[in-house]
C-alpha cells in the first residue's frame, strides 16, 4: 500500500487518530479533549476543550522559534511600483500595534470586523490583528458594489469596518469609500467606526468621528497580545453565492483550520518551512484566506501578496517576473488566469530572461482546468501542473493529487483523487451510490474533516437545509461527477444556480433578480455558458412586459449596467438578449440547464414536462450564437 492509500484509509477508518497526530503541529495553550465530538450530529465539532490563537501559530511562535528575521510576507505591486518584504518579527509587531488600534476602537472577543480592503499589507495584517483578539473577521472582495457591502454588513454586523481610500485595478483607480458610505447609508445595522488607509494614489474624504486614519489609529495604539480562544470559537466569516436574499455566511473555526491548513501545505503542496508559496488570488476569496494568508504562514513559509494582474500589469510575463524574482516554490493560480496569459503570449515568449529554477509546481482551482490549458501551461514550464478542486465551504482542498504525500500521474480533466478526511461519495437520485464512471452527486460522507464550515454564521437551519437534508448523513457539494476505476474524480460542473466566472462564484439568481426589478422586464433568465477565457460567462435572456416598446439594444446596456452597479464589475455579465418567450415546465419552472446545455453546444435531453417545445426550438438559434 502506498503512502497516499494508506494516509486516506487511516483518515477515514481512525479520524480522531488521524488529526490528533496532526494536530502536534500546532501550538495550544490548552489542549483538546476531544479531537472528534459527534455527541450532536450532524453537528460536528474538531478539538473541543482546545484553546489556542491563530495569531499566535501565524506569527509569534515562530519568531520565538528562531524565523524572527526570516521573509513572511512579500508585497508585490506592479500598479504602484512597491516591493517591500516584512520578516516575521515586522509583521509580528505591524499585528500587534494594528491590534492593539482594533482595540481602542473597541474591538474585543468575538466582535466582528468587516475588511474592505484592496490586495495591500493592511489587508493581511488587519485579518491577523483580527484573529490575535480573538474577533472574527468578515473580508469583503473589493470589487462588489455597495449594495452587496451593505447586506454583508447587515448580517455579519461588525463594531468596525476597515477599508481605504481606493483600490487600482491595473490602470485604474478604484475609489472605495464612497462605496464604502453608499453601503454605510443603506445597511441596517450602524457602524460605530470605520478605519480608513489613506492610499497616495487618492485621499478620501474622512466622516468624523465615525471615521479615523489607519495610520493615526496606529501611531496611539499600544501593542496588544494574542488572545486565548476555544479551538471552535469562529476566526472568520466569508460570504458565499447562494441564491437571492440573505447572504451564506461560512463560518471557519480556529482549531480545525489551523490543524487542517498546516497539513495541507506540506502534504498537498510540498512546501514546508523557509519556502516562497504564492497564491495568485484575493484576499476577498476563500483561495486568499486559506493559501496568501493562514496556510503559508502557519507553516512558515514566505507568502506573496500580488497586487496586479496576470496580463496587462505590464504584460503577459508578470507571474513569471514575479515567481522568478521571489524565488516561488509554489505557484497557485486559477484557471482563467492561465488562459489569459495564453491568450496574449501563445508561445510562452516571455518567459525568456526569467529564472524559474526554484519553481517546482503549478497548482490550479477555482474552476475546472480544461485539457487544453492543462497541456500548454505543461508545455511552457515543463514542471507539474496539478490541478485540484474545493469550495469556500471545505476552505481546502477535497479532490487533490497531493505532492508531498505521494504524487501520482496527472489525468488531464480530473483534479485526482480525494484527500484523505474527504469520504467522496458519488450518489444517485435514490441516495446510493453510483458505479465507477456512472455521473451523479457529488457528496462527501460525514464528518467533515477539520477546517471545514461547522455551520453558517447564526444560522444552523439553514446550513442543514442547504448542505445536508438531500442525501442525510453526507455534505451535499452542488457539484457533479464521477469517480473512474483508478478512483480518479471527475468535477462535471455545478448542479445549481452558481456559476463560475474567472474562478469567481457568482449566483445567476442575483443577477435575475436584478434584472428582473426594471419596470420593462416581464420574467428572465441568467445561465451561465462556456467562455474559452474565463471558463463560464453569464448571459441573460429577457421577455418584455406585454405592450412595452423598448430598443432592445438600449433595455440590454441598462440592464447591464444596473448589474453592474449593484452587484459589481466580477459579475461580467455583457449580454442580455430581448426574447419572445422561455420554456418552461408545466409546473412553471424555466429550463435553465436545458438552455446552458444548448449554449456549450450539447446534445440535451428535452424533459416531457416541457409546456410549450416550440418556445425552446425558437431559442435554439439565440442560444448556439457565441
Amino acid at each position: 500500500m502506498g503512502a497516499y492509500a494508506a494516509a486516506y484509509e487511516r483518515s477515514i477508518a481512525d479520524p480522531t487518530r488521524f488529526w490528533g497526530l496532526a494536530a502536534r503541529d500546532v501550538r495550544w495553550l490548552v489542549p483538546p479533549d476531544r479531537v472528534l465530538d459527534d455527541g450532536a450530529p450532524p453537528f460536528y465539532r474538531w478539538f473541543t476543550g482546545g484553546e489556542l490563537n491563530t495569531c499566535d501559530n501565524a506569527l509569534d511562535r515562530h519568531v520565538e522559534e528562531g524565523r524572527g528575521d526570516q521573509a513572511a510576507l512579500i508585497y508585490d505591486s506592479p500598479v504602484t511600483g512597491t516591493v517591500r518584504t516584512y520578516s516575521y518579527r515586522e509583521l509580528t509587531a505591524l499585528v500587534a500595534r494594528f491590534a492593539g488600534a482594533l482595540r481602542a476602537q473597541g474591538v474585543d472577543r468575538g466582535d466582528r470586523v468587516v475588511i474592505y480592503l484592496p490586495m495591500v499589507p493592511e489587508a493581511v495584517i488587519a485579518m491577523l490583528a483580527c484573529a490575535r483578539l480573538g474577533a472574527v473577521h468578515s473580508v469583503v472582495f473589493g470589487g462588489f458594489a455597495a449594495r452587496e457591502l451593505a447586506v454583508r454588513i447587515d448580517d455579519a454586523r461588525p463594531k468596525v469596518v476597515v477599508s481605504a481610500s481606493c483600490g487600482i485595478e491595473g490602470g485604474r483607480i478604484v475609489p472605495y469609500k464612497p462605496l464604502l458610505d453608499q453601503a454605510l447609508e443603506q445597511a441596517r445595522h450602524k457602524v460605530e467606526r470605520c478605519v480608513i488607509r489613506q492610499r497616495e494614489q487618492l485621499h478620501a474624504d474622512l466622516v468624523r468621528p465615525r471615521d479615523v486614519e489607519w495610520d493615526e489609529a496606529v501611531a496611539a495604539a499600544e501593542p496588544a497580545e494574542c488572545v486565548p480562544v476555544a479551538a471552535t470559537d469562529p476566526l472568520y466569516i466569508l460570504y458565499t453565492s447562494g441564491t437571492t436574499g440573505r447572504p451564506k455566511g461560512v463560518v471557519r473555526d480556529n482549531g480545525g483550520h489551523a490543524v487542517a491548513l498546516r497539513w495541507s501545505m506540506e502534504n498537498v503542496f510540498g512546501v514546508g518551512p523557509g519556502d516562497v508559496f504564492w497564491a495568485a488570488s484575493d484576499v476577498g476569496w476563500v483561495v486568499g484566506h486559506s493559501y496568501i494568508v493562514y496556510a503559508p504562514l502557519l507553516t512558515g513559509c514566505a507568502t506573496v501578496l500580488y497586487e496586479g494582474k496576470p496580463v496587462g500589469t505590464p504584460d503577459a510575463g508578470a507571474f513569471w517576473r514575479v515567481a522568478a524574482q521571489h524565488r516561488v516554490k509554489a505557484l497557485f493560480a486559477a484557471p482563467t488566469a492561465i488562459r489569459a496569459i495564453k491568450k496574449e503570449d501563445p508561445e510562452g515568449a516571455l518567459l525568456a530572461g526569467h529564472d524559474l529554477s526554484a519553481l517546482d509546481t503549478l497548482f490550479l482551482a477555482g474552476e475546472r482546468l480544461d485539457p487544453d490549458t492543462y497541456r500548454w501551461a505543461s508545455r511552457i514550464l515543463d514542471r507539474p501542473v496539478i490541478d485540484h478542486w474545493w469550495q469556500t465551504e471545505t476552505g481546502w482542498p477535497i479532490v487533490a493529487n497531493l505532492r508531498g504525500l505521494e504524487p501520482m500521474p496527472v489525468k488531464a480533466g480530473s483534479p485526482s483523487v480525494p484527500v484523505p478526511g474527504y469520504d467522496v461519495r458519488i450518489l444517485g437520485p435514490d441516495g446510493g451510490s453510483v458505479p465507477p464512471g456512472a455521473d451523479g452527486d457529488i457528496a462527501i460522507r460525514l464528518p467533515l474533516p477539520p477546517g471545514t464550515l461547522p455551520t453558517l454564521w447564526q444560522d444552523d437551519e439553514r446550513f442543514v437545509e442547504s448542505y445536508l437534508t438531500k442525501y442525510p448523513g453526507h455534505y451535499l457539494t452542488g457539484d457533479g461527477g464521477h469517480i473512474d476505476e483508478d478512483g480518479y474524480v471527475w468535477v462535471m460542473g455545478r448542479t445549481d444556480d452558481v456559476i463560475n466566472v474567472a474562478g469567481h462564484r457568482l449566483s445567476t439568481g442575483t443577477m435575475e433578480e436584478v434584472i428582473s426589478s426594471h419596470p420593462a422586464v416581464a420574467e428572465c433568465a441568467v445561465i451561465g455558458v462556456q467562455d474559452a477565457l474565463k471558463g463560464q460567462v453569464p448571459r441573460g435572456l429577457v421577455v418584455l412586459k406585454s405592450g412595452v416598446l423598448a430598443e432592445p439594444a438600449e433595455l440590454g446596456a441598462e440592464l447591464v449596467g444596473m448589474v453592474r452597479e449593484q452587484i459589481g464589475p466580477v459579475a461580467a455579465l455583457k449580454e442580455i438578449t430581448v426574447v419572445p418567450a422561455l420554456p418552461k415546465t408545466r409546473s412553471g419552472k424555466i429550463l435553465r440547464g436545458v438552455m446552458r446545455g444548448i449554449a456549450d453546444g450539447q446534445e440535451v435531453t428535452v424533459p416531457s414536462t416541457i409546456e410549450d417545445p416550440e418556445v425552446l426550438e425558437g431559442l435554439r438559434p439565440v442560444l448556439r450564437r457565441s
